[in-house]
């Protein structure tokens, strides 16, 4: 039997400088709740936290005096893998959509291919817009250039261009973003 080399289902530790670990000069020392001891040595502040039977952890060393916390260690890396999973679930996951187009596309295939398109405008999705020339249709790229302004004008209350359309090969590319809610007021605003 091979064994693995690696554990998957090994957490991934956290590091966070600690106790002996941590050697400034002075420090600005909080308890457990947020409460300002003040400023001592990293020493002194070690043996404070040794004397509560806690650990002495650093917070931010980039200000003047750095910063530590008298708590466990452990539930101060319990508190920060909570806090990374709340910004995961807070940060909003915005995809990129690919739409394919032909310069010679058929009204209801355009209407169709439209509506797919709005839809994930709307979901907050941005949309790549592919035209692909097929032979020697790459001859005729102003009827490439006709669709891509087509589909501009029909998205330009929920899009702005963020790619302008240009030629790559025998592709024809373009990316649109969603407006915000505010760009979108304004752009009423305007027209009223």
């Amino acid at each position: 039997m091979i064994r693995k080399k690696y554990n998957r289902h090994k957490r991934d530790n956290l590091f966070v400088k600690a106790n002996a670990n941590i050697r400034f000069p002075e420090v600005r020392v909080l308890t457990e709740h947020g409460e300002m001891l003040g400023i001592m040595s990293s020493r002194e502040a070690f043996q404070e936290a040794m004397n509560a039977g806690k650990d002495l952890v650093l917070i931010t060393e980039k200000s003047k005096p750095p910063v530590v916390k008298i708590i466990e260690l452990s539930k101060f890396k319990y508190q920060l893998k909570k806090k990374e999973a709340d910004n995961r679930k807070k940060s909003k996951i915005q995809d990129l959509k690919e739409l394919r187009f032909s310069p010679v596309i058929g009204e209801g295939d355009y209407q169709t291919r439209l509506k797919q398109l709005k839809d994930f405008l709307t979901k907050g999705h941005k949309v790549k817009i592919t035209l692909f020339f097929k032979g020697r249709q790459v001859v005729y790229k102003e009827a490439g250039y006709e669709v891509f302004a087509r589909i501009i004008q029909d998205t330009e209350d929920l899009a702005r261009v963020e790619v302008e359309p240009r030629l790559v090969g025998k592709k024809l590319q373009a990316q649109l973003a969603p407006l915000s809610k505010e760009d979108r007021s304004k752009e009423n605003n305007e027209k009223n």
